[in-house]
C-alpha cells in the first residue's frame, strides 16, 4: 500500500501517526512539509479529497494565524491557500494520503481508517495510551463500527 505522510518530526501526534503506519508494516513516503512544502495545487487537491475545507486543515497554535487575521470567516479558500503557501507552518499535521483516502490524522489513531485492518497488533502511543489492544482491536473513541 502506497502511503504518504506530511510530517513534522517535532510534533508528537505526527510521530505517533508515523509509528502507527510503520507498525502495520508499511514504510510510507515521509515528507517533512516544513522543509519541502507541498504546492498550493497539491494542498487544494488534498483538502478536496478530505471532503472538508481549507479552514479544516489550518493550524492556529504556534503559527502566524492570528497575525494574518485568518480567523476572519469572510476569507475565501483561495486566500487561505495563499497563506498556507506563504507560511507552510499553517498547514496542520499530519496529513496522510492513502489509496483509502486523505485525512488530517488528529488524533493519530485516525490514520487507522486509512490502513489495512487485518492482523492489527497491539500498539501503545508514546504517552502510554493504548490504541490497539492485545486482541488487535482498536480502543477508544475511534473504534471501527
Amino acid at each position: 500500500m502506497d502511503i504518504v505522510i506530511y510530517h513534522n518530526p517535532a510534533c508528537g501526534t505526527s510521530r505517533n501517526t508515523l509509528a502507527l503506519i510503520r507498525h502495520v508494516g508499511i514504510e510510507p513516503h515521509v515528507i517533512e512539509y516544513l522543509k519541502t512544502p507541498p504546492s498550493r495545487a497539491l494542498v487544494a487537491q488534498m483538502v478536496e479529497r478530505t471532503g472538508g475545507s481549507v479552514r479544516d486543515i489550518l493550524r492556529e497554535k504556534g503559527t502566524p494565524y492570528a497575525e494574518l487575521g485568518l480567523g476572519d470567516p469572510g476569507l475565501s479558500d483561495d486566500q487561505l491557500l495563499d497563506a498556507i503557501e506563504a507560511h507552510p507552518i499553517l498547514m496542520n499535521r499530519p496529513i496522510v494520503v492513502s489509496p483509502r483516502g486523505v485525512k488530517l490524522c488528529r488524533p493519530s489513531e485516525a490514520v487507522l481508517d486509512l490502513l489495512p485492518q487485518e492482523g492489527l497488533k497491539p500498539f501503545t502511543k508514546a504517552d502510554g495510551e493504548v490504541v490497539i489492544d492485545a486482541d488487535g482491536r482498536r480502543v477508544g473513541a475511534l473504534v471501527a463500527g
